[in-house]
């Protein structure tokens, strides 16, 4: 063997070869395939949940607050870190020689078209959100609803700048990189390595074969728990809004019972999205969510303030980067209501919702290099989320500062913000049913792309098991963003942010470990490629 093959063997893939095979320690019973242990002690503490909080309201919406009081007394700084190094992690990587990694290899071809790539990604990752706080929080940290951002003085110019800038901050950068991050190793190791597409499966470079043992098993269940809290609390927001604005538009109460029927209603269409499989459900869905965003979008945007929305764009980027660092400083905050109730919730429901939206990128970005890979997700979605958050968050400040409308009273409910806006500009009905059918697009949207993601893990990293896993998956969605609205009662935001917050800070470790060990793999990675320039 010559130098030049020696030193290729030391740097192949033989620190990646395993005998273990995808789903091998599955339970195959009545045609399922179910991995053990995960599959089961997943669905039993999740069962285990819903059938507390609701056979026990009260005693689950003291345990959820208490358990949320204490994650934000001791940890609220872990998050701003985690977050924080994240991000600078992903930037490093796509300008560093590492991002010219093809994920699959050199020769691997893009499954999706960009533009259905990019619109899957928005459909998983922020759909829902994107509807119910478009105009809220701009116009809640404007107006001090529950604080404002570094304390400043509400309903001032000052106070509209930085509404833009925080919003943006919540919604760009730092979010999109703790998807990436997840993303992007799960594609390199399922991709470049030959792993089972599975959350363990990225840890592989610091545990070698115990991933497959209890350490991996353990890191699955974190993943599964942690996707279930960020959905049902998505789903739990979508229920309350389209119940909103139902009552808007037909005059009955948004009852707790609306908005329960409404999860079921939307959990049965997210079955039937299922049953369609990958083009026939999602990427159907997807496209189509994009088409109603931008029409509601274009339609805000030209009935709304024009010229004041198309001057905020420039403002909302200036505030950003002006605050960005403030915002992100987690040391002598005198804005802590806000704080907590924004930015901290906000970073654990991004980590929370990163295994789901992570595993769901990687499945869809196989031929992308690294370096398109991270621009694209880290790079779109501040251009959207300027334009989408200031179109709407501008045009409910103006009917604030106007006095029109019910807006100038303050916030009363976040779900009622957008319906209220749109009552105030021209075919108010015909503009809120669009928002109610696009919430409810996006609600089935990520019910089954979370599915998706929950069935391959608790499949043992199978992508191709039987569909009932999938509906069984979509129905316990449907159950915990229930019992999330049982159990909060009245103070049903409030429990939903709980439960997120608890179930992100265990993954967010999770998450910090995985950037090491992604940077190993894609260094192994490139002296091997190197190593194979050389020999050629």
């Amino acid at each position: 063997m010559s130098g030049t093959e020696t030193v290729a063997a030391d740097v192949t893939d033989i620190d990646y070869e395993t005998d273990y095979e995808a789903g091998q320690d599955n339970v195959n019973t009545f045609g399922l395939e179910l991995h053990n242990p995960v599959f089961f002690i997943s669905a039993i503490l999740i069962i285990a949940f819903v059938l507390m909080t609701l056979l026990f309201p009260d005693i689950s919406k003291i345990g959820l607050e208490a358990t949320k009081a204490w994650t934000l007394e001791y940890f609220d700084w872990f998050f701003v870190i985690a977050t924080n190094f994240v991000l600078v992690f992903c930037v490093a990587i796509a300008l560093s020689p590492l991002g010219k990694i093809r994920l699959g290899g050199a020769d691997a071809k893009s499954e999706f078209g960009t533009i259905s790539w990019i619109a899957m990604l928005f459909s998983a990752g922020i759909g829902i959100g994107m509807v119910f706080y478009g105009a809220a929080e701009p116009m809640a940290y404007y107006t001090d609803w529950g604080g404002t951002p570094l304390n400043i003085e509400a309903r001032t110019p000052e106070a509209e700048r930085l509404a833009l800038g925080a919003t943006v901050f919540h919604w760009g950068l730092t979010p999109w990189a703790v998807y990436a991050v997840i993303g992007l190793a799960l594609a390199f190791f399922a991709y470049n390595k030959g792993l089972p597409l599975t959350i363990r499966s990225a840890f592989y470079p610091i545990l070698g074969e115990r991933i497959w043992g209890w350490p991996g098993h353990l890191i699955d269940i974190l993943a599964v728990i942690a996707t279930l809290f960020g959905l049902a609390t998505s789903l739990g927001f979508g229920a309350q809004q389209a119940a909103t604005g139902l009552s808007f538009l037909f005059g009955f109460e948004a009852t707790l019972m609306s908005q329960l029927l409404l999860i079921a209603i939307i959990s049965a269409l997210a079955i039937v999205s299922v049953v369609r499989g990958m083009d026939g459900g999602i990427k159907l869905l997807s496209n189509v969510n994009m088409v109603l965003a931008a029409l509601l979008l274009a339609f805000v945007f030209v009935a709304g303030p024009t010229l004041k929305i198309f001057s905020g764009f420039g403002t909302a980027i200036a505030s950003y980067v002006e605050y960005a660092i403030p915002l992100s400083d987690w040391t002598g905050r005198e804005d802590r209501s806000w704080y907590h109730g924004w930015t901290i919730f906000y970073w654990a429901w991004w980590v929370s919702w990163s295994p789901f939206v992570g595993m769901f990128i990687a499945r869809i970005s196989k031929g992308r290099t690294i370096r398109e890979f991270l621009t694209v997700v880290l790079v779109v979605p501040v251009i959207v989320a300027v334009i989408w958050f200031t179109t709407f968050g501008v045009t409910a400040i103006e009917q604030v500062k106007e006095g029109i409308g019910q807006l100038p009273a303050g916030v009363t409910e976040a779900p009622l913000v957008l319906f209220q806006m749109l009552e105030n500009m021209p075919f108010p009905y015909i503009a809120s049913s669009l928002a109610i059918i696009l919430l409810i697009v996006f609600f089935v949207t990520s019910s089954d792309s979370g599915s998706l993601v929950i069935d391959a893990i608790t499949a043992g990293g199978r992508t191709d098991a039987p569909v009932l896993q999938r509906i069984f998956w979509a129905i316990l969605q449907g159950l915990v963003a229930a019992a999330l609205l049982v159990g909060g009662g009245a103070s049903a935001l409030g429990a939903m942010q709980a439960g997120t917050i608890a179930s992100g800070l265990p993954f967010t470790f999770v998450l910090l470990v995985c950037c090491y060990s992604l940077f190993k793999g894609l260094m192994s990675e490139y002296r091997l490629l190197k190593t194979e320039l050389v020999a050629a």
